[in-house]
């Protein structure tokens, strides 16, 4: 039996926007949230440079900068943070429980903000050179490649992204993709193609990756078309081949699409009532800042006002 004492309102899983902006809602409706945002807190902005897209920012804001502006102004209306990564929960009765680092917390709602991860290529070799040339991350890792030729793997925003960052550090960006069409947006397409450092090779996949003792050396390239093959010279390598939802410590009780994403069943309420997601562990169509805040304040209504629902 817990006692009442001990039950949150609302636990928050997760920070990034959609976290962040759940917990300033929430704890703007008095409901005192806790909130878990992992060992990585921020999410996936911690590692872009610069987001350009965001309103409010006429001059532009870093990835890093605008996530500890969200933490900040949440936390300043009273929403408690810590830096954990949760193991598990139990979804199966209310108040739902929720276990971390051995220690487990009790709710009446959960918000669920994890977003997604970077997807690595599997291609031989890769294991032994990440963090040895190989990298999802071009913010982290761009400035140790100063002067020398590097490769970026994919074809969507990301990549291009990636590509066009790297050419701050790099004497040459290789942008490799697996088809002629191109995910990306126009215009970040567009500003990849034009750059004078950047070369896009079509039709290309990484099957091998080569080493010397320094690390990374090159890669082998395959045309999936005739299975022909060429290797390619580089000292760092970035896949942004795209993302999976981090939905494992869900262990299931949430119903999810094929891949993982997690599906509303009304509103941002997931199939178990009180329990609600927002952001990248849901989204699979626009993958935004400013619409994952924006589902965050939606999830944090919806929470609030289904809360209300209990207690009448």
């Amino acid at each position: 039996m817990v006692e009442s004492g001990d039950v949150r309102e609302i636990i928050i899983i997760g920070s990034g926007p959609a976290g962040y902006t759940a917990g300033l809602y929430a704890a703007r409706a008095m409901l005192e949230p806790l909130m878990f945002a992992g060992y990585m807190s921020g999410g996936q902005l911690m590692l872009t440079s610069d987001i350009e897209n965001f309103p409010g920012y006429p001059k532009g804001i870093g990835g890093p900068e605008m996530m500890m502006e969200l933490r900040e102004q949440a936390e300043r209306f009273g929403l408690e943070v810590q830096d954990k990564n949760v193991d598990s929960v139990d979804l199966s009765s209310r108040p739902f429980a929720v276990t971390v680092e051995g220690e487990t917390f009790h709710a009446n709602a959960v918000i669920v903000s994890t977003g997604a991860e970077s997807i690595w290529l599997g291609a031989e070799g890769e294991e032994a050179q990440k963090g040895r040339g190989i990298s999802t991350c071009a913010t982290c890792d761009g400035a140790f490649f100063r002067e020398e030729e590097v490769i970026v793997v994919g074809g969507g925003d990301s990549a291009m992204e990636e590509a066009t960052f790297l050419t701050r550090f790099a004497s040459k960006v290789t942008l490799i993709h697996r088809r002629d069409v191109f995910r990306a947006s126009q215009v970040m397409y567009d500003r990849a193609a034009a750059h004078p450092k950047i070369e896009i090779k079509t039709f290309r996949q990484v099957s091998r990756w080569l080493s010397d003792d320094k690390g990374l050396s090159g890669a082998v390239l395959v045309d999936p078309r005739d299975g022909s093959e060429e290797e390619i010279a580089c000292t760092g390598a970035f896949i942004a081949i795209g993302h999976k939802p981090i939905t494992a410590f869900l262990g299931g009780q949430i119903e999810t699409d094929d891949e993982g994403y997690i599906l509303h069943r009304e509103h941002t309420m997931t199939s178990v009532p009180g329990v609600f997601a927002a952001g990248d562990v849901v989204d699979t169509r626009y993958r935004q800042a400013i619409t994952a805040a924006g589902m965050g304040c939606q999830a944090a209504i919806d929470a609030e006002r289904w809360l209300e629902a209990q207690h009448d």
